[in-house]
């Protein structure tokens, strides 16, 4: 009767050691991954904390180009409105098939307002652009 207690005692033991390593094993796993999710919150918030502050400085840099692209355009719009091209006042001869030089003038002027209304849209584009490959 002697030799089952011993035995018993023995796969205890055993049965405790095994669990006590493996709860070990276990704890030490744990707190890795508890110390590694804390890491990652700490970059998560810097990260969202460089992404807030990239967006505001994108943000000043479009409206800084749109409020400049705006009083070009307007500045553009009205010495084109005014006739950058006066009719000429020399006779020619009037043919009934052909415009007057007047609605020539005036459709050429419209045209070269267009044109440099597109150019400016086009070089504040690129500003904007420039500026924006500078935020880091």
């Amino acid at each position: 009767m002697f030799p089952f207690p011993i035995l018993y005692v023995k796969i205890t033991i055993i049965t405790l050691l095994c669990v006590v390593v493996f709860g070990g094993g276990w704890w030490t796993g744990y707190s890795k991954y508890l110390d590694y999710k804390k890491a990652v919150e700490i970059a998560a918030k810097a990260q969202e904390e460089k992404v807030k502050s990239i967006r505001s400085q994108q943000e000043l840099v479009t409206k800084g180009i749109q409020n400049e692209y705006d009083a070009k355009l307007a500045l553009l719009r009205t010495y084109y409105a005014n006739g950058m091209h006066k009719p000429s006042t020399s006779a020619l001869p009037n043919f009934s098939a052909t415009p007057s030089i007047a609605d020539v003038s005036a459709a050429y002027t419209s045209l070269i307002g267009q044109c440099a209304q597109t150019t400016q849209q086009l070089v504040s584009l690129q500003e904007w652009i420039n500026e924006q490959v500078g935020i880091k």
